[in-house]
């Protein structure tokens, strides 16, 4: 409580909160308005009987589920990015610019990926309309109709990454993660109001038990999250001159959840690529798109097998995005150069082959939990058999990480203050 009046007593910091909070109320009022020519009611029922897109729908907070003019979120700036950290892999120009270029060097690979975002907005634009007109949930739109729709959705998800980017400005959390936030908290209301006009006295013991796992589960997410292994670090003394360097002992922290929310954003796209491509494909015949929509639909509207491919995808997406974002060799390497070594390990080489052994095993651990997070609404339907009482692990663990980075960047802010004042 002292921390939070104390907040709100620095004028420079209150300021940056205040600044933020509009800028996500901003997002709140564009997610309630909705592109020409929707029927409301067919929407939400569609929403509520796909599972997919209602796990999407709470992901931008509503707004897909309005087809408001953000109705795609960050989603295709996400994906730009996602895309452009796998050409790090295979142009060395892109690594180089990305690891090697400093500050100046993200600048010029976010530029890169905010032009990435246009094309991939019409694209997922284009592709979702298509498929609401398949479902019936929307009339069928003309040329003209379609292109200003696509124009208008494009240009709500670069307002959402402009807003993202002043957001980030204020250094007290990263934009894109705290739009996602306000989505999925925006949405809490209208679940805690559904539990309750659902409630019956014979189901008291289902709700009580929820709320117990539900209080495991963000103490989970929470002990994951922060959980790292300490590998212990020395560095080795060097003299320059008349003075000493060096000598000192550190620890080079590797987090058991490397690869944090990505995995399951990837492991959405891929299972949402089958329905965008069977939408896309009517452009080359109508027949063909009308039966790969068909297998599509029969195949993922099988509950036990949607859960179990959703889990295997999460899983190897985990050890890929980690390899991806954790490169052994250049830890190895780094270390080398500033003088520093593992105690009872070799510099170079020996060095990697340990650091790799390390992050497979924390990996495994890191895939199981972030696996279960995301089928985590699976299993609390299944036991349960009520649709409201769904536990959004992914939701959870977006929401825990979020403000956990928001506390630390806040309380370091503080810190420094305090080191100013002495």
């Amino acid at each position: 409580m002292s921390k939070i009046l104390q907040i709100f007593k620095i004028k420079d910091l209150r300021n940056k909160i205040l600044i933020v909070a509009f800028l996500l109320l901003c997002f709140r009022a564009l997610s309630v308005v909705p592109i020409p020519g929707i029927d409301v009611s067919r929407l939400q029922e569609f929403f509520s009987s796909n599972q997919l897109f209602g796990f999407l729908n709470i992901f931008s907070g509503g707004a897909l589920g309005n087809l408001s003019i953000v109705m795609l979120g960050v989603a295709p700036y996400i994906t730009a990015t996602i895309i452009m950290q796998l050409l790090t892999m295979i142009f060395p120009k892109f690594k180089e610019m990305y690891y090697e270029e400093g500050a100046a060097g993200r600048a010029k690979f976010n530029r890169y990926s905010r032009y990435l975002t246009v094309p991939l907005a019409g694209l997922q634009a284009y592709g979702f309309l298509n498929l609401l007109i398949s479902q019936n949930v929307i009339p069928h739109l003309g040329i003209f109709d379609t292109l200003r729709n696509v124009v208008i959705i494009s240009a709500g998800s670069m307002i959402l990454v402009w807003l993202g980017e002043l957001i980030s400005e204020q250094k007290i959390g990263n934009g894109i993660s705290l739009i996602i936030f306000a989505g999925i908290v925006s949405a809490l209301p209208t679940t805690i109001r559904q539990a309750f006009l659902s409630y019956e006295p014979s189901i008291l013991p289902t709700y009580i038990t929820f709320a117990i796992v539900a209080v495991f589960v963000i103490a989970g997410v929470i002990f994951i999250n922060e959980g790292e292994r300490k590998i212990p670090v020395a560095y080795a003394k060097r003299v320059r001159g008349m003075k000493m360097y060096g000598g000192v002992s550190s620890y080079l922290p590797l987090k058991v959840n490397q690869a944090g929310v990505i995995p399951i954003i990837f492991a959405i796209s891929i299972l949402l690529f089958p329905q965008f491509a069977a939408q896309i494909s009517a452009v080359i015949s109508q027949d063909f798109a009308l039966k790969f929509n068909e297998l599509v639909n029969s195949v993922f509207n099988n509950q036990y097998f949607y859960t179990v491919i959703y889990f295997v995808l999460v899983m190897v997406f985990t050890y890929f995005y980690t390899a991806v974002t954790f490169d052994p060799k250049e830890i190895s390497k780094n270390l080398q150069r500033a003088g520093g070594f593992i105690a009872g390990i070799r510099p170079g080489e020996s060095t990697s082959v340990f650091l790799s052994k390390i992050i497979s095993r924390i990996t495994l651990f890191g895939a199981i939990f972030l696996g279960l997070v995301a089928i985590l609404p699976n299993l609390t339907r299944m036991v349960t058999g009520i649709a409201v009482l769904t536990i959004g692990g992914t939701a959870l663990l977006i929401v825990v990480s979020v403000a956990l980075e928001s506390m630390k960047q806040i309380n370091s802010q503080l810190i420094m203050r305090e080191y100013e004042e002495i």
